[in-house]
């Protein structure tokens, strides 16, 4: 550590940083943020800055606490958007109490935590993710830059220029793209981040979230990660890729089996399968969630797995047998709108225990089952998920009690809200006719 610091400071004063934005991410995934001056670094580093620990809470800010917002010296990057001239820099920070105990009300900790519990068994998590969002004309009401589809080119595809400039500020900050290109929906693009471990892919997507919104902003338009902002449109998923190594090995990878899938892998897929309900709220945790989860979008509608149906919650993507270490396991449920620490918590804890369990693996969907109310459908509704969330001791154990509880608090309010609101549905539809 004190070689850390002694090349940060090192850094930032060579690089003529003036301001450091210490960043931290609430319950609810918003990213927040408070400055520092060069001359307060040496102090951050050693001793951490003290602030408000409410603001980890989400909507639900119960209680005032002081909490020490401590820098991760591995995460200091230069802000390339910011002007060079007295640039600024950014730390993403682990939350202490004053006792610097870890808060348990902080989501990276909790993903800290439950990927130390896999490292004590041998494995690492690696992480690939599929990040989709729209770029809109403003900010007021969703209005489409294109009519383009998926990927299409100029003319239909606009927004060329601007994913370009994302890619490069993104590969500044030190994020690997593979790829990037419009999507399905009008206005919709999609950028594909290189598998890492799931810490440092949850970092990643945080800061790709800001990069795309602050891109937008220089370029006068507005970035969305709204799941479903358009009825006759595909929503936005964030398709999760997933695997499990022990050493150099992927375990994941049984060149002797169908599909390349080991028995270790099947377990771990039908741990995902059997308590994806309890993680549900955690992927998918908006009330407009539920909007995108619906057939004829290129969604998942039904907890099944295929290795081609698109309405399958997991795909396991074909890949070639000279490749054990590309064999992965994609989720196609979580959106762009999640936390990402807390989903990644929730989703290994549920594949780990299908492991553990040796849970039975069922048999490939490889066809959109029959009608609605099958048993094996998606949770439909936010306040079906919660409760699912609320009655699972996985996920109790898991997050925490804190964040279990609080998360709850947060989308109690949020249902609230909602179903006191009167919506343009009701008004076009009831008033006439009432």
């Amino acid at each position: 550590m004190d070689h850390d610091k002694e090349y940060i400071l090192k850094l930032a004063h060579e690089s003529n940083v003036k301001f450091i934005r210490l960043w931290f991410t609430d319950i609810l995934g918003f990213l927040k943020s408070f400055a520092i001056t060069i001359e307060e670094l040496e102090d951050a580093l050693s001793e951490g800055i003290r602030f408000d620990g409410a603001t980890l809470q989400g909507f639900i800010r119960t209680d005032e606490r002081e909490m020490i917002a401590m820098p991760d010296a591995s995460t200091f990057k230069i802000l390339p958007w910011r002007p060079k001239e007295d640039s600024v820099a950014r730390m993403i920070c682990d939350i202490y109490q004053v006792d610097m105990t870890p808060y348990e009300g902080d989501s990276r900790y909790i993903l800290k935590k439950n990927l130390k519990a896999a490292a004590d068994e041998g494995l690492t998590f690696y992480t690939g993710t599929e990040i989709e969002f729209f770029l809109f004309k403003n900010s007021v009401r969703p209005e489409v830059l294109d009519r383009g589809g998926y990927f299409d080119l100029t003319p239909l595809d606009t927004a060329a220029d601007y994913r370009r400039q994302i890619v490069l500020t993104m590969e500044e900050m030190g994020i690997d793209v593979i790829s990037s290109h419009h999507e399905g929906a009008h206005s919709q693009h999609e950028i594909d981040l290189r598998h890492e471990d799931a810490l440092t892919s949850a970092d990643n997507i945080m800061t790709t979230r800001l990069i795309i919104k602050e891109i937008a902003q220089i370029n006068g338009i507005h970035a969305s990660f709204m799941p479903k902002p358009f009825t006759d449109q595909n929503g936005s998923g964030m398709h999760l890729h997933q695997s499990l190594f022990k050493e150099e090995e992927n375990i994941f990878f049984d060149k002797k089996k169908k599909l390349f899938l080991s028995q270790t892998c099947e377990h771990y897929i039908a741990g995902l399968l059997r308590h994806c309900k309890e993680f549900f709220a955690i992927t998918n945790q908006w009330i407009n969630s539920y909007k995108r989860l619906h057939k004829g979008f290129e969604s998942p509608t039904h907890m099944t797995w295929s290795s081609t149906n698109q309405s399958a919650l997991i795909r396991v993507p074909l890949l070639r047998s000279n490749k054990p270490g590309s064999m992965r396991v994609e989720l196609r449920s979580p959106d762009p709108s999640c936390n990402p620490y807390l989903a990644f918590s929730a989703i290994l804890a549920a594949g780990l225990k299908g492991i553990k369990e040796k849970y039975s693996l069922p048999q490939a969907v490889d066809s959109i089952p029959d009608g609605p109310s099958a048993e094996s459908h998606v949770p439909r509704q936010l306040s079906e998920a919660l409760q699912y969330f609320s009655d699972s001791d996985l996920m109790k154990n898991t997050l925490g009690p804190t964040i279990h509880g609080k998360f709850i608090q947060n989308k109690l309010l949020e249902l609230e809200q909602y179903n006191s609101y009167i919506t343009d549905y009701e008004i076009n539809t009831y008033f006439p006719l009432l």
